[in-house]
């Protein structure tokens, strides 16, 4: 079995925009390259030799063991034992003493192979915005035997740790949640797997670098601001709405863009074909969620704001385009256009 210094249990560091290590503290003690103790040095260089993979299989080359304070304190006590029944020529002591030794081996035993033959796979994580928890859900496999008291975390946190058993043969999901703090792509951190099963007097625990990614969607300004008037399209009049959404003309075949709530469904369902609810205003008029129509302070400011008319523009069910400097999105509407938008806003850069 593979024995790791309890030097790379170390809490880590605050974790970046870009899921990397955040900038040292300036506050640590002076002395290691960059403000770094050799401590966290050996941590960084540690994780750097694991590859990135979203499917991470348990062996004995990447399963690592330890005695916990409990295993320690077995041990000292198994010492005093052994003393006092050489001290005293106790037969029954001596085999006290070494049962409770074998026991301990064999513990150390079942506690690495708790681990060992596990694989764990990490399912594609949907984007969020930027502050809010997104959903990591790992899928754990067992070929073997049951598998019990296994605790999943990230490596930067040690108190939210999700537990679970996996049935012989069977798969468990477990879940996890990461906060991005940032717009953008971020990287999920390590995550390790642990067990302490049967007697808690080893740890067993693998680390593991998963290669997927997390889009952070830009934070919508709150509250949220009203949304720009809308346009005329070319070719069409301004659009004349009644309070209640627009007057009812009939029905033309499906669009691309249309919402659900144009959609007549009792026709399409006699016919076997998508058509949509005509209005006076309908086709006459396009939402532009423009640039240059977002007033903010900075570059952030102007994102989180379009962000906020994204989700006013679904909400209110209007079809809406999307326009930035060098990206343009045509009008549509539903939740892939949603997405499709919120994508732009969070990777996109200025020229």
């Amino acid at each position: 079995m593979t024995l790791l210094h309890s030097a790379l249990q170390a809490p880590s560091a605050p974790r970046g925009a870009e899921g990397g290590p955040a900038e040292p503290d300036p506050r640590r003690r002076p002395g290691a390259a960059g403000g770094l103790g050799a401590r966290e040095r050996l941590r960084r260089w540690w994780l750097e030799r694991l590859p990135r993979t979203d499917t991470w299989t348990l062996g004995q080359r990447n399963i690592y063991i330890l005695p916990t304070p409990a295993g320690l304190t077995f041990t000292l006590t198994l010492f005093v034992m052994l003393i006092a029944a050489i001290n005293y020529q106790l037969n029954l002591g001596f085999a006290l003493t070494f049962l409770l030794a074998g026991a301990g081996l064999v513990s150390m035993h079942l506690t690495h192979g708790n681990l060992r033959g596990l694989t764990l796979h990490l399912k594609p994580v949907a984007s969020v915005h930027a502050g809010e928890p997104a959903r990591l859900e790992i899928v754990l496999t067992n070929a073997g035997r049951a598998r019990h008291g296994l605790g999943l975390r990230l490596e930067s946190s040690a108190e939210a740790t999700a537990w679970c058993d996996v049935d012989a043969g069977g798969q468990q999901s477990m879940h996890l949640s990461l906060v991005p703090p940032t717009r953008g792509w971020h990287a999920v951190p390590p995550l390790v797997l642990q067990t302490a099963f049967p007697f808690g007097l080893f740890r067993a625990w693998s680390i593991w670098r998963p290669a997927g990614l997390v889009l952070a969607w830009p934070r919508p300004e709150s509250p949220a601001p009203p949304l720009p008037g809308a346009a005329p399209a070319e070719g069409g009049d301004t659009p004349r709405r009644r309070a209640e959404g627009g007057e009812f003309d009939g029905v033309r075949p499906w669009r691309r863009g249309d919402t659900m709530r144009q959609v007549a469904w009792k026709k399409a369902a006699r016919t076997q074909e998508l058509v949509s609810r005509e209005t006076s205003g309908s086709g006459r008029a396009e939402l532009w969620l423009d640039w240059s129509h977002a007033d903010g302070a900075d570059i952030e400011a102007r994102l989180e704001r379009l962000a906020a008319w994204v989700d006013s523009a679904e909400r209110a069910a209007l079809p809406y385009g999307l326009r930035l400097p060098g990206a343009d999105l045509n009008p549509g509407g539903g939740a892939a256009h949603r997405r499709a938008a919120l994508d732009r806003l969070a990777i996109w850069t200025p020229k």
